[in-house]
């Protein structure tokens, strides 16, 4: 049954699991949600959620939190971890990782928000051949949820990084949702020349200078200035080249070189600006932990593109609900 005092609201409020720096959550409160609870394990990332945002930041093991604690919300956000399902490292069908998801779906069984929003890898849809994602979608669908999902590249949504996601959006089945428009891809691409200009040159020190592993020289690692980058990750080693370095050249299959000159990585807060964080936002940490949890996040912008079609759904249902509730009925067609 519809909770009517959820209907007239303007600003929807989003409980956030797996929150990390808040990439994701930043770009809904920037589309008219207010994010009041964020979970993240890891305190480095809870810091910098807080430096940015007003909600209520728990740092801590999801299985560990009584549920009890946690508030009802309008909306779920959250990706949950994902190192299991990628394709950049070992995917184990048994990785333990692979079931943090049920706390998410635990959240919609208990909370029954009106709508979720869960972003994963790319490699999560092919994992045991399907089986673990079907098996995601089964028990959202089983707890009340009509749910859409599509793969989308951030660059599509300016920002300027190649980095491809599945977006799941799911909306309670008695808002009667039967169809959901993801954003359009936008016309013109963010070029790295673009979203770097006027970048100051960045301290020694916030750039990693670790030496340059087998697996980092297995393929190019260079974008230019015209293009956006390659994907941004969330191991600072293996973050790309600045496009001022030297282009790579290739010397047989999954080998390459540098070529002649200064080659570089990305410092952080350049690859904060390619994840479209605003800059001078602080990430609160050591070298190794920004880099980490930039590269964990969910580009703002590409959070942005989605919150805003999904807050423009939950508008048009909730007042379609509303019109059938002043006529008698809920919005499941049950006479109230």
């Amino acid at each position: 049954m519809m909770n009517t005092s959820t209907i007239d609201k303007k600003e929807y409020t989003a409980v956030s699991l797996f929150s990390g720096a808040g990439g994701l959550d930043m770009g809904f409160e920037r589309q008219g949600f207010r994010v009041i609870w964020a979970n993240d394990i890891d305190e480095d990332a809870c810091a910098t959620h807080r430096l940015w945002s007003d909600a209520e930041v728990v740092c801590g093991d999801i299985s560990k939190i009584d549920f009890s604690t946690i508030p009802s919300a309008d909306i779920l956000l959250g990706g949950w971890p994902c190192q299991g399902f990628s394709l950049a490292g070992p995917r184990q069908l048994d990785d333990s990782r692979n079931t943090l998801y049920k706390y998410y779906v635990k959240y919609l069984e208990e909370k029954k928000p009106l709508a979720f929003v869960g972003e994963n890898v790319k490699g999560m849809l092919t994992l045991g051949d399907g089986e673990i994602f079907e098996a995601i979608i089964s028990d959202m669908y089983q707890k009340g949820y009509t749910l859409f999902y599509k793969l989308l590249n951030a660059k599509d949504y300016s920002v300027p990084q190649n980095r491809e996601r599945v977006i799941i959006v799911g909306f309670r089945n008695d808002l009667n949702v039967t169809e959901f428009e993801f954003p359009e891809k936008q016309d013109k691409i963010l070029t790295l020349g673009e979203a770097l200009a006027d970048f100051p040159e960045p301290k020694p020190e916030d750039i990693c200078d670790a030496p340059y592993s087998s697996r980092f020289m297995s393929r190019n690692r260079k974008r230019n200035w015209d293009e956006v980058s390659y994907t941004i990750p969330a191991m600072a080693k293996q973050v790309p080249l600045h496009p001022s370095s030297p282009d790579m050249e290739k010397l047989e299959r999954d080998l390459w070189k540098f070529g002649e000159g200064i080659t570089r990585r990305f410092s952080w807060q350049e690859a904060a600006a390619i994840q479209t964080f605003p800059r001078g936002l602080e990430f609160v940490g050591d070298l190794t932990s920004k880099y980490k949890q930039i590269g964990n996040a969910v580009p703002v912008k590409l959070a942005e593109a989605v919150a805003e079609k999904v807050y423009e759904k939950l508008n048009e249902c909730l007042q379609k609900n509303q019109q059938d509730l002043r006529r008698g009925w809920w919005c499941n067609g049950n006479s109230n």
